[in-house]
């Protein structure tokens, strides 16, 4: 079973494998990575349960992708730097949250440990 996502000084486990649908399996609306079809229940937590950790440790991880986005497109050294207001408005945020993770996303691109 993956592990949450690790901090910057100790190694990043992988998450258990996000196995992708046929499209025919996806449009159904009651099918979820095979789980309605495992009966046995302590099976389906096992499963569901990795599955719990993949999905979360993937949001981590894309989080991180996000910071340090922002923080690269508010760098004042850009020619075409974006303002917080403008980072927020592009990714759904309140400019407050825009503003920690551009500097989330600064700690990340000089290494430092998340809090």
């Amino acid at each position: 079973m993956a592990e949450p996502t690790p901090r910057r000084h100790e190694p990043r486990l992988r998450p258990a494998p996000l196995l992708f649908e046929p499209a025919e399996a996806a449009a159904d609306p009651e099918h979820f990575f095979d789980l309605e079809s495992i009966d046995d229940p302590r099976a389906l937590l096992e499963r569901a349960t990795e599955l719990t950790h993949a999905f979360r440790a993937a949001a981590d991880r894309a989080m991180e992708y996000q910071a340090v986005a922002a923080a690269q497109l508010a760098d004042p050294r850009r020619f075409d730097r974006l303002t917080t207001a403008d980072i927020a408005e592009r990714a759904e945020w309140t400019e407050d949250y825009a503003k920690k993770m551009v500097e989330f996303g600064r700690d990340l691109m000089r290494g430092e440990p998340a809090e």
